[in-house]
């Protein structure tokens, strides 16, 4: 049986995550509030950010940049874009 979650992106229920993505209760906020199709999208949007803004993830202010960032994604709120990118038409 799928496990569901109140989305705190898409502020519905969705599909959950199969386990928490962080240890900690970071990973356990996000696995209980946080649709597996809004971390997905995060994990996409996330690679786009580190390629084209080159941010090293063994720089401590470059991690929390990424993590600032995933929290307002996934809270709903404005996040930053990868700097001249234009999403392929459909």
């Amino acid at each position: 049986m799928t496990r569901m979650v109140i989305c705190r992106k898409y502020q519905e229920e969705l599909q959950g995550l199969d386990r928490p993505p962080y240890p900690g209760p970071k990973g356990e906020d996000i696995f209980q509030h946080v649709s597996k199709k809004a971390w997905e999208e995060w994990q996409k949007h996330q690679t786009m950010l580190i390629n084209e803004r080159r941010l090293n993830m063994m720089n401590a202010e470059d991690r929390r940049f990424i993590q600032a960032e995933m929290d307002k994604f996934l809270s709903g709120e404005e996040y930053a874009q990868a700097e001249g990118y234009v999403p392929p038409s459909a």
